[in-house]
């Protein structure tokens, strides 16, 4: 069982947050468990060099199968994800605005979206594919990833804004910023500033705020279990804890301990891992 992240080339970073890694290896396909994977602050590009997974959206019950290669916009709802026996998946984690930039494609129209990425980015996913599975280590992964991502760049892309730099302020705060300074940080007004981050990031900023609080409030529940939740809430900066709980049971329709009874049954916890990235 492999769970990593790397980091990309610092010259991919204006594109790039992060690479996950995730390989589970089940010798009993008969009873492999299912992730139930809740909303995270992101755009991805996810490769499946063997196995596939099956989504299935929990609110409208939409399943989704077989792609190789999958294009997720800004997700809003739990998704019930079913891996193979051998399953790998390489996923690039977009910076704020790095999709739009690479696809020109308004973030909106892809939200609550898991799309074949072979319809934006052409059959050449399928060659990227062959060589992840070929590589011999992640290193090799991360390069064959990166050598496609430049052919992208290079064919041209959005060109960069200040509010790129802006939202990822969001993801590194705790508590959640005040969205009139981060307008003003962009140099835009409010209206222009909620305008063009509807348009890279999908959403508006603050409920791209409060999708980041509750994913924050989840990684630290998992990274130290033993914190109880007003403690969790009053650092991710809830006003208390039934503030906590609204927002687990819009986007997860269960109670903070709910969830996490139906997260501890999840694939990397037959491996004692959990989902701290």
């Amino acid at each position: 069982m492999a769970l990593y992240q790397f980091a990309p080339s610092p010259s991919l970073t204006e594109f790039v947050r992060v690479y996950r890694v995730v390989h589970f290896v089940f010798e009993d396909i008969t009873n492999i468990p299912y992730k139930p994977y809740p909303p995270k602050p992101e755009h991805c590009l996810s490769f499946y060099p063997r196995d596939t997974e099956t989504v299935q959206f929990a609110n409208k019950g939409t399943k989704i199968n077989n792609l190789k290669t999958v294009l997720i916009g800004q997700q809003s709802e739990v998704t019930n994800r079913f891996v193979g026996k051998d399953f790998l998946v390489f996923q690039v984690v977009f910076s704020p605005g790095g999709l739009f930039r690479l696809t020109g494609i308004p973030a909106q129209e892809l939200n609550n979206c898991y799309i074949d990425a072979e319809t934006i980015f052409g059959n050449a996913l399928r060659e990227v594919n062959d060589k992840l599975n070929d590589a011999l280590n992640f290193t090799q992964m991360v390069q064959v990833v990166e050598s496609f991502l430049w052919k992208q760049v290079n064919s041209g892309v959005k060109d960069f804004h200040r509010l790129d730099h802006v939202s990822n302020l969001i993801l590194k705060s705790e508590k959640g910023l005040n969205i009139e300074w981060l307008a003003n940080e962009s140099c835009l007004s409010l209206r222009q500033y909620e305008r063009k981050f509807i348009e890279r990031m999908g959403i508006s900023p603050r409920y791209f705020s409060k999708i980041a609080r509750f994913e924050n409030a989840f990684r630290i529940k998992n990274k130290e279990p033993h914190l109880d939740w007003l403690s969790i809430a009053m650092r991710c900066g809830y006003y208390d804890y039934q503030h906590l709980v609204k927002d687990y049971k819009e986007f997860t329709n269960q109670t903070p301990t709910g969830f996490h009874l139906l997260d501890s049954g999840s694939p990397e916890r037959k491996f004692g891992e959990s989902d701290t990235y």
